[in-house]
């Protein structure tokens, strides 16, 4: 076998490992909104939010007033996204993971939106409800994000 040989199967297996998700944009700041999102991906996250999350984070993620209470089943609500709640804790992989995978993993009972969702389009659902966090807040989840990036 030639060199040459090895290197079609190496470029595809190379290829194939840069198509995986990694939900980790460039956290350039943006000119029209300040934050690593523009404001087309807060629109269309928006939209994709209330198509897909509305029902159960509320229409302006705000949740349910007890979310912190369990339900008959032991369950947990689904917590709001607003920034009043935990999500301003998790990076960017983690959000974008809970989104695509579901809740499971971690607990929840979240369904899982990979195979409706892209990851582009749960990158803008992100954006949509971050929109809602104050500048303190994201300022916290912005050192949270960056940390979680040299690891």
């Amino acid at each position: 076998m030639k060199n040459t040989d090895l290197i079609f199967p190496l470029v595809l297996l190379l290829t194939a490992c840069q198509q995986q998700s990694s939900f980790q944009p460039e956290l350039t700041e943006q000119a029209d909104t300040g934050r690593w999102y523009s404001q087309q991906q807060v629109e269309s996250g928006k939209k994709l939010f209330a198509a897909n999350c509305a029902i159960c984070h509320g229409a302006n993620a705000q949740a349910t007033p007890n979310w912190k209470t369990t339900d008959s089943n032991g369950n947990f609500p689904p917590p709001p996204l607003n920034g009043s709640a935990h999500a301003w804790h998790h990076p960017l992989a983690t959000l974008g993971e809970v989104i695509e995978g579901g809740g499971q993993p971690m607990g929840g009972i979240m369904p899982p939106f990979g195979e409706k969702l892209t990851e582009e389009q749960i990158l803008a659902v992100i954006a949509g409800f971050q929109s809602h966090w104050d500048q303190s807040t994201y300022q916290k989840w912005l050192s949270i994000e960056q940390q979680s990036r040299k690891k």
